[in-house]
């Protein structure tokens, strides 16, 4: 087995313990998930963050059985998709993620070549993805991206202005976009208690929208260093990059 498919092994063995003690699943998915029906207990899907690593680390972890790639650069990430195009097809099709900023001026590459959008944190944003995504390609998954530290340096919309932009975007054609959840960046902590509290707060949010008439599935929160605090409180989608390709 080759170096990043044994780092992958022992990622999904941490993220099987995590949630053989939050009483979940261990089933580990390697590509997101449509909508889940309403009640369906949660999933759980290993996002493997593929950026500033090339296309050739991508195949590696492919040919180990990894689907869904994260990337932060939309131009990296561009040539990439592009280098990778065979992997479109087949058994085991790649499922492209965008989890960095997206500035207005660069959606309609990312509406035309990605499967999910997890940082979404404007209206026009959304909009723009929304208007240039092809009607030939399934509906784009959009997740909002919450400052859930309140921290300065980082992208989000404040906690307080979530209900207004998730029922916004919510509204937006669902032939195009679709939106699936939230995302969250944590700031660092140094126990697991600490490490819990701030994806909790992520997950009461979501129950919030749900509770006001929404119907979202996905907790987009957890990463390398944090994984087993955000499976604990109810991660679906761990975005995983050090422990599986190595430090930058």
């Amino acid at each position: 087995m080759s170096t990043i498919g044994s780092k992958l092994q022992e990622v999904k063995r941490r993220l099987q313990a995590a949630c053989a003690e939050a009483g979940r699943s261990a089933e580990i998915l390697t590509l997101a998930p449509p909508p889940a029906a309403p009640g369906a207990p949660p999933t759980l899907t290993l996002l493997a963050v593929s950026k500033t690593f090339g296309a050739e680390a991508v195949r590696e972890a492919h040919a180990a059985g990894q689907q869904a790639f994260g990337e932060n650069y939309v131009q990296e990430a561009l040539a990439k998709i592009e280098a990778l195009a065979d992997l479109r097809g087949g058994p085991l099709p790649v499922q492209w993620h965008l989890i960095g900023p997206l500035q207005s001026n660069k959606t309609r590459p990312v509406a035309e070549a990605f499967d999910w959008v997890h940082s979404v944190d404007r209206l026009k944003v959304a909009q723009r993805l929304a208007e240039q995504r092809p009607a030939h390609l399934p509906p784009l998954q959009l997740c909002l991206q919450v400052n859930i530290s309140g921290e300065d340096s980082k992208s989000g919309v404040p906690p307080a202005e979530l209900p207004a932009l998730a029922a916004a975007v919510a509204a937006l054609p669902r032939q195009r976009v679709q939106l699936r959840g939230l995302m969250a960046i944590p700031e660092p902590a140094a126990t697991p208690q600490a490490q819990r509290a701030p994806h909790r707060a992520l997950r009461e949010l979501l129950a919030g929208l749900n509770a006001g008439g929404l119907a979202l599935d996905t907790l987009s929160t957890g990463m390398s260093a944090d994984l087993e605090a955000a499976v604990l409180e109810g991660s679906t989608v761990v975005r995983v990059g050090t422990a599986i390709f190595g430090r930058r």
